[in-house]
C-alpha cells in the first residue's frame, strides 16, 4: 500500500516539475494568443521549429514585477537560414551553435528582430494548450 501511495507522489512531483503553466502579457502572440490568455507548457529543451515556446528573458527577469517567461514562436535553430526579416539585426545569414531565433507572431512584437539570437539555455519549454 505504502509503495503504491509512494509511487503516486513521486509521479505528482514528476508531473509538477515537466509542466509550467504562464500568462500571456501583450499582443506579440496575437492573433495566436490574446494577452491575458493562460497556456500549459512542457519542459522541453529541444522544441521544434515553428512550435511556440516559453523562454526565459535574461532582461525582463532583471526588471521589478516583470514576468520572466516570453512566448514566442521558434523561428529558426543551430545551423537554420537566418530570417530575413532578422538578418539586419544580426548580420550573419546562419544561426549559430546554441543559439536560435525568435518571432511572435504579431509583426509588431519585440523578439528577435530587435534583440538578435536568444541562447537555447533560455528555452524553458514549448506550449501544449490553452487554459483560459
Amino acid at each position: 500500500m505504502f509503495a503504491v501511495v509512494g509511487l503516486a507522489a513521486l509521479g505528482a512531483v514528476a508531473v509538477r516539475r515537466s509542466l509550467i503553466v504562464v500568462d500571456v502579457h501583450g499582443a506579440s502572440m496575437e492573433p495566436t494568443y490574446a494577452g491575458g490568455s493562460r497556456l500549459l507548457a512542457v519542459r522541453s529543451a529541444a522544441p521544434a521549429r515553428g512550435q511556440v515556446i516559453v523562454l526565459r528573458h535574461r532582461r525582463l527577469s532583471e526588471s521589478p514585477g516583470a514576468s520572466a517567461y516570453l512566448i514566442k514562436r521558434l523561428a529558426a535553430r543551430p545551423g537554420d537560414p537566418v530570417p530575413a526579416s532578422v538578418r539586419a539585426t544580426v548580420g550573419v545569414e546562419v544561426v549559430p551553435v546554441g543559439q536560435c531565433v525568435v518571432l511572435g507572431d504579431n509583426t509588431d512584437s519585440v523578439d528577435s528582430r530587435s534583440w538578435g539570437f536568444v541562447p537555447l539555455s533560455d528555452v524553458v519549454g514549448r506550449v501544449l494548450r490553452v487554459l483560459r
